[in-house]
């Protein structure tokens, strides 16, 4: 340990180059493992946050929400094997919206849950909704930074549905989406192919917008509505609106159709699952998180960066203390022939690497977590305290791997032949 810091206290600029070399190539590492960690979280926050262990989706659906079907039957026989409480139904619909007063557009994933369940978010700012909130959703935060507010009506692009905000929540997106949260009601609603339906503020009953007009109707009927045909005003045409409170209108599915169902405390009961769902597959969380589209893609580019980080850095402290071991080569015969063994002298060499690699990660640690709280809210970049020392182990490790060559070199190294060729 003399030896090790004796040496870089003498030679100063040799080693404070190094040092900064391996500063920027540490914090290099920590920023991307960051900004992985961070959108993934972006990517699938809505998922990751839920209590769910496994999803029960449709057969031959790559394990995708979007493209899985399941009924009330499915939801029924999950229930009968983990427990009514356990299994809870969930829609994902991928959607796009605008403010009612606003022409801008705003790419969104619709999320069914049952209000009250274990899959429900907690509402950070508003009013949570419930079983019988008509027309109203709750959405996540990120929204308001494109003028939502509560109370702001926000109109389904493909259907046309209406919905008012009442609440916010926190952290819920999938697909880098924002998520917003209706409940089954709305659903429904919205695989009818129904139109806007709201309640009249003046008499207390149903208003059916649609193409063709306007139809208000009291509480408690129904309203069928007739899709425009090129004629205007009050006229009626084919479509169908389901009023609040009112039966299904014809043409809309007899049974709920969700996409998944989300299924927690079933690490030991996947297979009965399986066997009581032949024609479902049986997912965990991680696959369900792992197959959103572009979520390998995007973990693996990024991953495939931090690796060849890691390898660099190895690289360049490897030859750096190599070109340094053979300029040395004639000192460390010198010290041989005197007694000093080769442990002595490669732990030497190990020490000042270490040394460097601590030093350069405690700045590295220090500049990210300044870039931290500066970064714009809108980049997505997490490095907790696991991540961070995972990562900062595996910087030290590979740093340690790229001295091992020089390590070797110095045990190779003759006494007689360093003393003589320095004589010569």
């Amino acid at each position: 340990m003399y030896l090790a810091i004796r040496e870089m206290r003498f030679a100063k600029g040799r080693y404070a180059l190094i040092a900064t070399i391996m500063v920027l190539v540490s914090f290099l590492v920590l920023f991307v493992t960051g900004l992985a960690q961070g959108l993934s979280y972006d990517n699938a926050a809505s998922i990751k946050n839920m209590a769910a262990t496994h999803f029960v989706l449709e057969q031959d659906s790559n394990h995708r929400f979007t493209r899985s079907q399941v009924g009330q039957q499915e939801l029924d026989e999950a229930r009968a094997v983990v427990g009514q409480d356990n299994a809870e139904p969930l829609g994902v619909r991928m959607t796009t919206v605008s403010p009612a007063d606003d022409t801008k557009k705003i790419d969104v994933t619709l999320f069914m849950v049952n209000p009250g369940s274990w899959l429900a978010p907690t509402v950070t700012e508003g009013n949570a909704i419930n079983d019988q909130s008509a027309g109203q959703i709750v959405v996540d935060q990120k929204l308001a930074k494109s003028g939502v507010t509560i109370g702001t009506v926000l109109v389904d692009q493909a259907s046309g549905t209406e919905w008012t905000v009442s609440g916010f929540v926190q952290n819920e997106s999938f697909s880098h989406a924002p998520v917003l949260f209706l409940n089954e009601q709305e659903w429904l609603a919205l695989q009818a192919g129904s139109r806007t339906v709201q309640a009249s503020p003046t008499t207390g009953g149903v208003e059916a917008k649609s193409g063709a007009g306007t139809i208000e109707a009291s509480a408690g009927t129904s309203v069928i509505t007739k899709a425009d045909t090129g004629a205007t005003g009050n006229e009626n045409a084919t479509s169908n609106t389901t009023a609040i409170g009112t039966s299904t209108p014809s043409g809309s599915p007899s049974t709920p159709i969700y996409n998944a169902i989300a299924v927690k405390d079933a690490n030991d009961q996947a297979n009965k699952l399986s066997a009581a769902l032949p024609k479902t597959e049986i997912i965990t969380k991680s696959d369900a998180v792992s197959a959103i589209p572009g979520y390998k893609e995007e973990q693996g580019s990024l991953l495939m960066m931090i690796a060849f980080l890691y390898v660099i850095s190895a690289f360049v402290l490897a030859v750096f203390f190599y070109v340094i071991t053979i300029q040395k080569t004639s000192q460390f015969g010198i010290l041989k022939a005197i007694g000093t063994r080769n442990g002595y002298l490669a732990g030497s060499v190990s020490l000042q690497v270490l040394l460097l690699s601590v030093g350069s990660l405690v700045i590295s640690v220090l500049l990210v977590r300044l870039f931290e709280s500066v970064l714009p809210a809108s980049m997505p970049f997490q490095l907790g305290v696991p991540t961070l020392a995972l990562t900062c182990a595996l910087f030290i490790l590979m740093s340690m791997a790229g001295s091992l060559f020089s390590v070797w070199k110095v045990t190779k190294i003759d006494a007689l032949d360093a003393i003589g060729r320095t004589a010569a």
